[in-house]
């Protein structure tokens, strides 16, 4: 410890009106052991799991690295992982087996994180088949921290059946259920979202601040009172983290501010917001309800991905799901260049090669956005190592390749080093038809909640603690 700080309680947080803003660990804290929630108590920090699902597959011709264990390389759609290629694990043969009965996309996004098959139907009575992975670490860690766990989107959750497979779409919103009939609802609001982790006592007496003054600017004082009692080290630490949520904070304002000015001269714009039922005046005065409504794409996924990483950093949660857009998403990628269209009719390419090259880019554009937020944990120093050392952030499918809807061998990658129960930089391939709840049972070990049975698993993952092994499949010689 900075031998001139003084010392702070490791839950200190700063206050002002409407805002309680959580603080990254500082030496002023002690050791970083006591924020506790390490497995058996070996890490030196809480370690934090977030789940990124990317709807409709991968083009597979592009995806699987050459090369195993150690020594491999990164296939085309994984090169933006270059810079954290040491602190990722990419999964060959990964298998959900509860995903293989039914039709098209909806059996396999909603089991996801359960490994359970999902009931058919056509209503709102969902039933998955069991509890999801974040939300069984959520129930037994969720009580250590402001939020026992933060779950985002982009896309409004979607309604109605899809005819083609005799499925409600309401499947393909979630991959998160607090019990087996209870999906958890997501945030696509940047805003929102941001006021859940500075504004909660605001939104429960009186809804959404959007409007009010910046976070920082409403607890200065506290600010400047804790600045004054922690020694140079912890100042430069604080720093650092206002200056990226002032930051989050900006480019909310900023997508909020221009989305205004662009519906004030839109006048198709202001059909549709009265046909919905809306005053214009309502939505120039709610940056929130705006900033939901046409902001840059790229933008918003990395405003929720900084969100997380926000929540994280200042351990006001353990546990965060991403989805990056609906299963069956069509989703326009047309602001990529080479792509024009959706995403879901771009994943049905009949094996056409200008469609798989968009396909590519797709994926490959997901890709840049999970390199982004691994590339900023990976900035942020804890304790002796990063925050991305200290936690597990899985990305993956619930299908490798969107044409033939195959649930065999999924995309799945897991990065950071779970606290050191971990051991990343390799390319690992199992058996055919692994199980991918036996990745569960290994992650929920290192979050510290173990358990004896996850679905179909049959055990932990095999080597995934062990620097020394190198798959099951020999490196060709």
């Amino acid at each position: 410890m900075d031998r001139e700080s003084l010392s702070v309680s490791r839950r200190a947080v700063l206050k002002g009106v409407g805002v309680t803003m959580c603080l990254p660990f500082l030496e002023a804290m002690g050791p970083l052991a006591a924020f506790g929630a390490g497995p058996k108590g070996k890490s030196k920090a809480p370690v934090r799991m977030a789940a990124l699902y990317m709807p409709n597959g991968v083009n597979a011709k592009a995806w699987t690295p050459q090369g195993y264990g150690s020594n491999w390389e990164l296939s085309p759609i994984l090169q933006p992982l270059a810079n954290v290629k040491s602190d990722i694990l990419v999964l060959t043969e990964m298998m959900n087996k509860a995903s293989i009965e039914g039709d098209g996309h909806y059996v396999k996004v909603a089991p996801f994180l359960t490994g359970t098959a999902v009931t058919k139907t056509t209503g709102s009575d969902l039933r998955s088949g069991g509890v999801s992975l974040d939300q069984l670490v959520a129930q037994r860690v969720g009580n250590l921290t402001p939020l026992p766990s933060l779950e985002l989107s982009v896309e409004p959750v979607t309604m109605g059946v899809d005819v083609n497979v005799g499925f409600t779409r309401l499947y393909g919103s979630h991959i998160s259920w607090s019990t087996p009939t209870t999906p958890v609802s997501r945030e696509i609001n940047p805003q929102l979202a941001f006021d859940r982790l500075f504004r909660r006592d605001a939104i429960k007496a009186k809804g959404s601040t959007a409007g009010d003054k910046s976070v920082l600017d409403a607890v200065l004082e506290d600010a400047r009172s804790l600045n004054a009692r922690v020694g140079k080290a912890d100042r430069l630490k604080l720093t650092e983290y206002f200056d990226a949520v002032r930051s989050v904070e900006k480019r909310i304002a900023y997508d909020a501010t221009r989305r205004r000015a662009e519906y004030e001269g839109d006048p198709l714009a202001r059909k549709e917001i009265e046909r919905l039922g809306g005053r214009i005046r309502d939505y120039y005065k709610d940056p929130a309800r705006l900033s939901e409504r046409g902001i840059d794409h790229t933008e918003q996924v990395r405003l929720m991905l900084d969100i997380i990483v926000l929540a994280f950093w200042t351990d006001s949660t353990r546990v965060a799901t991403f989805m990056f857009g609906n299963e069956v998403s069509g989703k326009n990628f047309s602001f990529l260049p080479g792509v024009s269209g959706g995403h879901h009719q771009i994943s049905h390419h009949e094996n056409h090669e200008d469609k798989l090259e968009e396909y590519k880019k797709i994926n490959l554009w997901h890709m840049e956005q999970y390199a982004y937020m691994l590339g900023r944990m990976k900035s942020i120093k804890e304790g002796d190592g990063t925050l991305l050392d200290n936690s597990l952030v899985l990305f993956g499918s619930g299908m490798k390749d969107g044409n033939a809807h195959s649930p065999h061998n999924l995309p799945i990658v897991l990065a950071g080093r779970g606290g050191g129960t971990i051991a990343s930089g390799r390319h690992l391939v199992y058996e055919k038809k692994t199980p991918l709840c036996n990745l569960y049972r290994s992650m929920l070990r290192s979050m510290g909640t173990p358990v004896s049975a996850f679905g179909d698993s049959t055990g932990e993952l095999r080597g995934i603690s062990d620097p020394s092994f190198q798959g099951v499949v020999p490196k060709p010689a």
